[in-house]
């Protein structure tokens, strides 16, 4: 609930132009389809923050750098030419979801929307970048589109524990910039990102990029500073690795995506037509919820909880997973 909404809140500002560009690093959960969760993701919070967008803009363009392919936003928009998706991912030896062939390119009007740059092990900043921009210079000047939704899933950082590409943080937040350069009213969303201390990384150094702020390489002592040992750098520096796309692989991929492109007709138009009312986001003073954490905050009576039934008394149990000072959950 919190971070689709905040997905969903900030489609709303762009859409009364609020701001220029939202952020919400919550977000970002691809993998969820309409009726069922995948991938780590309940909710898919980036078609409901563009079907919000849709009710304003005639096109909205969906951009993915997660390493795994965005296959729930491709799967909820695969037959309209209103949504662009374009994935850059790694594809194929089993890898999760095992989507994102090149060949998969949309259907019924939707065909040539869906983009998929299928990728493999060891992609470094300059191969990606190579791919990235010529492809977007593409589909904005093909495409058009009146908003854009950027996922930036970090597992496509160097040193992923799921990943197994090699981007640094400049690589990876290269896309960002490039992205906010053309100046189209953007949803910034997060994503992937299974080495933690990396994600913090990421999405600090991108919300500077994002702000046009310069931020130290120095990692300013906080309660996790330890974390960033043995450096405690911002940057990361990439493995050293073998890319294992060539460029020969890469250059097939580039041309063929931008043959793909080629083949639209254009811009598609819209027809008028009512446009919905957007999410009332007034809350009632009387809902659940509302006093968490106040002075009028309801505490649960344990006699009718789920656990004060049978065996239980009612009371929250430790679970061997999770990690407890005294009674609080750390």
């Amino acid at each position: 609930q919190l971070y689709t909404g905040a997905s969903i809140d900030g489609a709303i500002k762009l859409n009364n132009s609020e701001t220029d560009i939202a952020i919400n690093w919550s977000g970002g959960l691809h993998h969820a389809k309409k009726s069922e969760a995948s991938g780590f993701c309940y909710i898919n919070d980036i078609v409901l923050a563009i079907l919000e967008l849709l009710k304003v803009h005639a096109r909205v363009l969906y951009i993915d750098i997660d390493v795994h392919h965005g296959d729930g936003v491709e799967e909820a928009f695969y037959c309209t030419d209103r949504v662009m998706t374009l994935s850059l991912h790694k594809f194929g030896e089993g890898f999760f979801p095992g989507t994102g062939h090149i060949k998969d390119v949309g259907a019924k009007e939707g065909t040539g929307y869906s983009v998929n740059a299928p990728l493999t092990d060891g992609m470094t900043d300059e191969a990606y970048e190579g791919i990235f921009k010529p492809v977007m210079d593409k589909i904005m000047d093909i495409f058009r589109p009146g908003a854009i939704v950027l996922q930036c899933g970090a597992d496509s950082l160097t040193g992923d524990r799921l990943g197994c590409f090699n981007l640094s943080l400049k690589g990876h937040a290269e896309c960002v910039k490039y992205v906010k350069s053309f100046g189209v009213p953007t949803l910034v969303l997060g994503g992937g990102g299974y080495t933690i201390r990396n994600v913090a990384r990421c999405w600090a150094y991108e919300t500077s990029v994002l702000l046009n702020t310069e931020i130290s390489n120095e990692i300013p002592f906080n309660d996790y500073f330890e974390y960033y040992a043995p450096d405690f750098k911002l940057h990361l520096t990439p493995e050293p690795k073998e890319n294992l796309n060539t460029k020969a692989s890469l250059e097939a991929v580039r041309v063929e995506i931008l043959q793909q492109l080629q083949q639209l007709q254009g811009a598609p138009s819209v027809q008028m037509q009512e446009v919905p009312p957007e999410f009332d986001l007034k809350k009632d003073m009387n809902a659940e919820g509302t006093n968490d954490g106040g002075d009028q905050d309801d505490v649960r009576d344990t006699s009718t909880g789920r656990t004060s039934k049978g065996k239980g008394d009612g009371t929250r149990k430790v679970h061997a997973a999770e990690f407890y000072i005294d009674d609080k959950d750390n």
